[in-house]
């Protein structure tokens, strides 16, 4: 993963871009609070998102509209954003140490309004994984799954190899 700055976030191709799915973790709050970004860039090339230490988020989400999550704009902030300090205000000191920033996501298909205060956001991109690459969906995964690592075939010529 390649921790990005916000020069390098706010410089990458968002239009058009696709969110494919989002998933917050919070296994081990106040330690782990994290949000994930599985993109698609328009020249198809897939990455991960993470804001990692998030401090607050706005998910202003709209749904039921039969069409992919395109990004119509992003951008990130330092801490003299007025949402950060807004947030270091409602602290009342106690994080004023934590450096933050602000970044915002706003969609094409449903008008969705996102925002995240972070430490910061990492960009991890599976153009290395070629299977990942491929894979479009769960289905596509347990396929996956069930042709490579479950092939009876090759199981039972792995058993018959060690008799």
């Amino acid at each position: 993963m390649e921790k990005i700055t916000n020069e390098r976030f706010n410089a990458l191709e968002w239009h058009d871009a696709i969110i494919e799915k989002i998933i917050i973790d919070r296994k081990n709050p106040g330690k782990v609070d994290t949000i994930v970004f599985f993109i698609v860039w328009t020249d198809g090339t897939k990455s991960r998102l993470c804001f990692e230490d998030v401090y607050w988020a706005d998910l202003n989400m709209n749904f039921g509209v039969v069409a992919l999550e395109s990004i119509y704009s992003a951008f990130s902030e330092g801490r003299e954003c007025e949402q950060v300090k807004d947030l270091y205000k409602k602290w009342d000191g106690l994080i004023n140490d934590v450096n933050l920033n602000y970044y915002e996501i706003q969609t094409n298909s449903t008008g969705s309004l996102i925002k995240i205060i972070s430490k910061g956001v990492c960009l991890c991109n599976n153009g290395n994984n070629r299977e990942a690459g491929k894979m479009k969906s769960l289905s596509d995964v347990i396929s996956h799954i069930k042709t490579k690592l479950l092939n009876p075939k090759r199981s039972l010529e792995k058993i018959s190899s060690k008799m």
